[in-house]
């Protein structure tokens, strides 16, 4: 190691380099030293030299046979560290050598989220992932920021249009840098490196990181971690991008950074990924196969939320009631025998190892936190099992609430669709639900125009939404997708137009129904969770959601509260405020939200266990 000493002043010549060759058959190191810097070296004169790591076969060296192993390993050292850790090894080199403190130019972030609540939830993950390698500080504009994320939806069209709009408005703060802040129309230190999230950048990576410059960083869903290394690559010229797909990846071991950290509601993340490979669908092709956080993970990032003051929960995934936690087969949890699926209902990719279903989560989280209320999203209709609907109809804070995608209610375009029903099937399971949940709202998803879709299974669509009643609805055109089964297999031969008035047609047919379920709730006494004041009134009135998910409005004015566990009649008032479960009578429905008369302040698990209280409060004087 005597012959390593010297080796520390050659990294203080500012002239000079340090080339390194790893032999992979033999472990000797060589050195030279360049009296000139190669015009692709000369960015070494300024920052420490790095060190990339190579896997290397030999029977000296063995690999983890666990992939997720390889993401706890921390960033590399730089060279520098490897050197003089080579010298001195008894120094500890720490995990994060500068802190956010002393490198201002690690950078201020800004984000913008597109798409559903799971890419909410994975820019919470994101930040926090960067908070931990010290880039603690977010700003509320992009003029500010000198890193800009934007998190990405490819699941339609219009929604990369837009993401493509916001990058043209990035790429020119960060290719005007100078002349926007002369002029004041930017902030930040340096020019802003832009980084593509999401199912965006796993589709059209090639595409993002040749549009002239405009985008820094490309990293894919199951690749967050990786983030801090892809930004320190820009430095050094290169363009980051890992949009690899995993099948391990659950980020059950980071907790969230809350974006909206006085909300009383807040996501969980419990599965990722989609083995549906219905034919319409990019998901699987961006988001990868299904896998499973193990139960504790979620018990126990819901429980610090509960002491956070969260007030409800939702539960996430690609196919959530898909929820298969296998973690535990080779421990203390049974196999179970088979996986039964929705009647009616079947599915070409086959569970190999069954283990804690969601139910089974359901069972465990409304139980420990009795307070605390429950939904969740976006399931598909062949995994409701009996025995989820009879824990949803006894378990009082979870939401009687589900959402059941049709897609179509025509049996061959759902056949096309590769969805594993029927129309009959799905009428079924809607009349099987409402059996076993009397009160549930039911809301679902619907795509006009697909591939080959006739006069008549159009209206086959707009007969079943009628047929149905849906509280609330997502529909849209569709929007063919590459590396799709449709793409591969289908023409996307209906006309704009023609998508256009149908997609008219269904919002219309769906207001007539969904009118009706918003008309049964007058007078009627929900329980409301207050989220904040109405923007409409904010002075005057605040607005929550009923346990169906209705906009609930009602006067802030002083009312009884009987949180506590004694009596029903209690002097003390006060007025509602965020984060509150207020009994609330329903007067009036606009057909797309409801407005009442608050009664009481109380609690989840008063309310229901109670009920007589709010009959008194009805109509007692």
């Amino acid at each position: 190691m005597a012959s390593l000493s010297p080796l520390s002043s050659l990294f203080n010549q500012p002239q000079s380099a340090l080339r390194f060759k790893l032999q992979r058959c033999c472990s000797s190191l060589t050195l030279s030293s360049l009296s000139k810097p190669h015009p692709s070296l000369s960015l070494l004169s300024t920052p420490p030299l790095r060190w990339a790591p190579l896997l290397v076969s030999s029977r000296s060296f063995s690999l983890p046979s666990n992939k997720s192993h390889l993401s706890n390993l921390g960033p590399a050292p730089s060279l520098r560290q490897f050197v003089l850790g080579a010298v001195a090894p008894s120094e500890s080199i720490q995990d994060s050598p500068v802190s956010a403190s002393e490198d201002p130019s690690r950078g201020r972030i800004y984000h913008e989220t597109y798409g559903c609540q799971m890419n909410v939830n994975d820019m919470e993950i994101v930040l926090s992932i960067m908070k931990k390698a010290g880039y603690s500080e977010v700003v509320e504009a992009p003029e500010s920021a000198e890193i800009i994320f934007i998190n990405t939806c490819a699941i339609r069209d219009n929604a990369e249009q837009k993401v493509w709009q916001r990058l043209n408005y990035f790429w020119f703060l960060k290719r005007h840098w100078k002349s926007n802040v002369s002029i004041g129309r930017s902030q930040s230190k340096h020019p802003p490196k832009v980084v593509v999230l999401g199912c965006m950048a796993e589709r059209l990576k090639d595409q993002l990181l040749n549009a002239d410059k405009m985008v820094d960083v490309v990293c894919g869903p199951d690749a967050y971690r990786d983030l801090p290394r892809l930004l320190e690559d820009v430095d050094y010229g290169q363009k980051g991008i890992n949009t690899l797909l995993s099948l391990e990846e659950t980020y059950a071991d980071i907790s969230p950074v809350r974006i909206a950290s006085n909300s009383v509601t807040a996501f969980v993340s419990i599965m990722r990924g989609c083995n549906n490979m219905c034919s319409f669908c990019i998901v699987p092709f961006t988001r990868g196969r299904e896998r499973s956080r193990p139960v504790e993970s979620i018990v126990r990032e819901v429980g610090e939320l509960w002491k956070e003051g969260v007030k409800e929960i939702m539960l996430l995934g690609q196919n959530v009631n898909s929820y298969n936690d296998a973690s535990g087969i080779d421990k203390d949890v049974e196999p179970r025998a088979k996986w039964t699926f929705s009647e009616g209902f079947s599915s070409k990719c086959k569970v190999k190892n069954m283990g804690l279903r969601f139910s089974d989560l359901l069972d465990q989280l409304s139980a420990k936190f009795p307070e605390l209320r429950f939904r969740y999203t976006s399931p598909h209709p062949k995994d409701f099992p009996d025995e989820l609907l009879y824990l949803m109809r006894d378990r009082y804070n979870i939401c009687k609430s589900i959402h059941l995608p049709a897609q179509s209610g025509s049996t061959t375009v759902l056949e096309r669709m590769q969805r594993g029903h029927t129309r009959e099937a799905y009428l079924d399971l809607v009349k099987k639900i409402r059996y076993i949940i009397p009160n549930v709202g039911i809301s679902s998803d619907f795509i006009c125009g697909f591939c080959g879709e006739t006069e008549e299974e159009h209206a086959d669509t707009l007969s079943l939404v009628r047929a149905v009643g849906y509280d609330m609805a997502y529909m849209f055109a569709y929007s063919m997708r590459e590396k799709t089964h449709a793409h591969r297999n289908y023409l996307d031969d209906v006309p704009d137009n023609v998508k256009q008035r149908r997609l008219t047609e269904l919002i219309d047919a769906f207001r007539e129904s969904t009118g009706q379920c918003f008309d049964a709730q007058i007078g009627t006494i929900q329980l409301v969770l207050v989220e904040g004041p109405n923007k409409r009134a904010p002075e005057t009135e605040l607005i929550g959601k009923s346990d169906r998910g209705h906009r609930v409005a009602f006067l802030n004015t002083p009312i009884p509260s009987r949180e506590g566990l004694h009596s029903a009649v209690e002097n003390e008032e006060r007025n509602p405020k965020i984060g509150d479960f207020v009994e609330v009578r329903i007067l009036k429905s606009s057909r797309a939200s409801l407005s009442g008369e608050a009664l009481a302040i109380t609690s989840l698990s008063r309310f229901h266990k109670e009920p007589d209280v709010a009959i008194v409060a009805a109509h007692g004087s």
